[in-house]
């Protein structure tokens, strides 16, 4: 940073000018819009090309859980949403988007202190862009989610208009706070629960209590009584195709030297991937022994890609320390925004997560490595696996559930924006009046029933036989 001695004070009536300015070129009325599809525009193709890159085997798994249900689609959809999104209007207030904000992606983890804290929890899509791309995001997650709730028109346009409306009041406050105070501040669950308690239903604690228990028992020691099995003595993970096949076990062409090649790959990565890692976390990561691995699937968006998780001991056998290797691709908004500054996709995600993030994982870190059995270049980034993550079961709630929810999401992806936007021109735009609210639900309702189309499209294409689904 150059020091200057005629700098500028900072005035903050510039930002507000600037959100203002916004206002006249693109009308908040505008985002009520849901652009036409350009004339051939097929979503089942976009998912089909976007599977070229991936494991082939794994893509009837892929289309198998986007088909179960209209939400499950939404997930996996990003690259469709994506086009939709960049052909409507758009602001130039930009941010570090999360790129795939729905509902799903918020939850509990635990923070390098040990506390529980909520917030977005992935990243694979991230990318700088317009604040507002991530809001219609999660707002038609929401909509698509009340309507499997078998909610009404007027309980899902409520439900959306709570979450926007707590977006933008929240974006109001960050901006008459301080700049590290809007960096430290954070959703800590456990110190919030007196003020949660005040503005939630009964059944909304309790909900809470319950998602914070499971999150507490999700750690290392819980993964590895799920996934590792002892054959001779040594702890192995357990097979579970097409879910989770170890290492051993992926079919590997003898010129590639075999499954011995797939572990050294493996440890090239854990030693490759330290080296992003702080100096201390560095020393700490050389106290714990790779042990084993296995591919396995996660998620739905993410089914294809190559994901891992690594097996580590550390001082004896009974201190297990699990991590999540995962292939990171181009983001579904480069197309439309711009390739990434950044060298890698893998550097792209994790510099997103610690951006957006108010504690991210400390064991964060990237790498890139010529993969078996084809040896192309792939890139990958790395994190803790489970690590007290848990994320609410929106499938059980009704419609008061619903609202609360949202709510603490609008606040969590306006405390994200507000981090690496200009939150005070974004809050000028959004001003105080509910007109943008009500832009943004118009948009979630008419994308839900976009969705529902799509959703068919696809289940319509697995009984022509179009693609191949299966059900794991």
């Amino acid at each position: 940073m150059a020091i200057r001695h005629d700098a500028p004070i900072p005035d903050p009536d510039i930002s507000s000018t600037k959100g203002r300015e916004q206002r006249e070129r693109v009308p908040r009325t505008v985002h009520a819009d849901l652009a036409d599809r350009p004339v051939g525009f097929d979503p089942v193709q976009v998912l089909i090309d976007q599977g070229a890159g991936r494991v082939q085997s794994l893509l009837p798994v892929r289309y198998g859980r986007m088909a179960a249900d209209r939400f499950s689609f939404l997930r996996g959809a990003a690259a469709v949403m994506a086009a939709d999104i960049a052909n409507g209007p758009s602001s130039e207030l930009t941010v570090q988007l999360c790129g795939d904000a729905h509902l799903s992606n918020f939850g509990v983890f635990r923070s390098p202190e040990r506390r529980l804290v909520f917030d977005v929890n992935d990243f694979d899509e991230t990318h700088p862009g317009p604040f507002e791309w991530d809001v219609k995001r999660l707002a038609a997650s929401i909509a698509v989610a009340a309507e499997s709730l078998n909610l009404t028109a007027g309980q899902q346009e409520r439900a959306v208009l709570a979450a926007v409306g707590e977006y933008r009041s929240t974006m109001r406050t960050f901006a008459a706070a301080k700049d590290l105070d809007v960096w430290y501040a954070h959703f800590d669950i456990e110190s919030n629960l007196g003020a949660l308690g005040k503005r939630l239903s009964d059944e909304a604690m309790r909900r809470t209590g319950n998602m914070m228990a499971k999150a507490k028992t999700k750690d290392s020691r819980k993964a590895y009584d799920k996934l590792v099995e002892i054959v001779d003595g040594r702890p192995q993970i357990k097979a579970d195709p097409p879910l989770v096949v170890p290492i051993a076990d992926l079919a590997m062409p003898p010129e590639s030297g075999g499954p011995d090649s797939v572990y050294d790959f493996l440890f090239r990565i854990l030693t490759g991937y330290g080296e992003t890692l702080p100096y201390d976390r560095q020393q700490l990561l050389t106290h714990f022994t790779p042990i084993d691995a296995a591919r396995k699937v996660v998620g739905v968006g993410s089914v294809g890609t190559r994901c891992f998780v690594v097996l580590t001991l550390g001082r004896d056998g009974d201190d297990p320390f699990f991590l999540q290797v995962k292939e990171a691709t181009a983001s579904v908004l480069e197309p439309y925004l711009g390739a990434s500054v950044f060298a890698t996709p893998g550097q792209r995600v994790v510099a997103g997560q610690q951006i957006t993030q108010a504690t991210p994982d400390a064991f964060l870190g990237w790498f890139s490595e010529p993969t078996p059995p084809d040896q192309e270049l792939r890139h990958f980034y790395v994190r803790q696996l489970y690590d007290g993550k848990a994320s609410a079961d929106v499938a059980s709630f009704d419609a008061d559930l619903l609202t609360d929810y949202v709510m603490i999401c609008g606040w969590t992806l306006a405390r994200a924006h507000a981090r690496s936007g200009d939150r005070i021109a974004i809050a000028s735009y959004l001003g105080k009046t509910d007109t943008f609210d009500r832009s943004i639900a118009s948009f979630a309702l008419a994308y839900r029933d976009r969705n529902r189309r799509d959703h068919k499209a696809l289940v319509d294409a697995i009984s022509s036989g179009r693609v191949t689904a299966e059900n794991a």
